[in-house]
């Protein structure tokens, strides 16, 4: 796991390289941000690096600025569901390649948080049970309940999204960055209570279970835990970035300067 702005008037929007956004006049978005033709064919085809990085600027401020002014439900829950709707290669494409501490960057890993939240909520829970007991002050932070189940990991999912689009961004950030701290630190423990217990490097699975030179299931067992739990800390490591990628992130908008 381990992402900045979109500017909405009245009118759905056309990102153009020229001039940036074109309001068609139409009176609602029939997308959160449309892009014309051409840009897709450019970003496919390889467009200049630079070029395709000003698209992703432009469309994440464009984005975020127009939903903050217009705050209409429906637009709201339509870029919620950006990536269900326009598919996550064209997300990626705009935004996956910014620096995480730009806004598109921010703006990508908001998407993909709340992806892989609701993809994952039972799991999910789960962890932040695990978690919570030991880092308590992030459930105020991320307004999570101290016992969630999979319907409030799911809620939380898009209400961190949408507090992005609708309230203060950085706040926003600091909630992501609280959520995804303790569900890494869930993801650590877990990891401690699979490998609990388990031989040492110096003693083989088969004899601590016996020894009797042949297979040995609690053998394999222990090797498909210490597999498990080498995954386990693999994405809490990638998580923890990421927590560190949105509190830069707040700091960055609070002083105006995330772009």
């Amino acid at each position: 796991m381990s992402t900045n702005a979109l500017h909405y008037g009245s009118g759905s929007i056309i990102s153009g390289r020229a001039n940036g956004f074109t309001h068609t006049g139409s009176p609602r978005p029939s997308r959160p941000g449309q892009l014309s033709p051409g840009v897709v064919d450019g970003i496919a085809g390889g467009t200049d690096p630079s070029v395709v990085n000003e698209i992703a600027h432009e469309t994440a401020a464009a984005l975020l600025d127009r939903v903050h002014h217009q705050a209409d439900p429906e637009v709201v829950a339509r870029v919620l569901t950006l990536v269900e709707h326009e598919g996550v290669d064209v997300v990626a494409e705009l935004w996956s390649k910014a620096e995480p501490d730009t806004l598109p960057g921010i703006l990508w890993r908001l998407y993909m948080l709340r992806s892989w939240m609701r993809r994952h909520d039972a799991s999910i829970a789960r962890l932040w049970r695990i978690g919570e007991p030991v880092a308590t002050s992030a459930s105020a932070i991320a307004g999570v309940d101290a016992t969630p189940d999979e319907d409030d990991i799911a809620r939380t999912a898009d209400s961190i999204l949408a507090g992005a689009f609708t309230g203060d961004f950085a706040v926003a950030l600091d909630r992501a960055a609280a959520f995804t701290d303790v569900v890494a630190l869930g993801m650590r423990l877990d990891a401690r209570h699979l490998t609990t217990d388990l031989p040492t490097d110096g003693a083989h699975d088969g004899d601590a279970h016996g020894g009797d030179g042949g297979a040995d299931d609690r053998g394999v067992d222990a090797t498909a835990r210490r597999e498990q739990a080498a995954r386990l800390l693999h994405t809490a490591g990638n998580l923890f970035a990421t927590a560190k990628v949105f509190r830069r992130g707040a700091h960055l908008w609070r002083a105006g300067t995330l772009e």
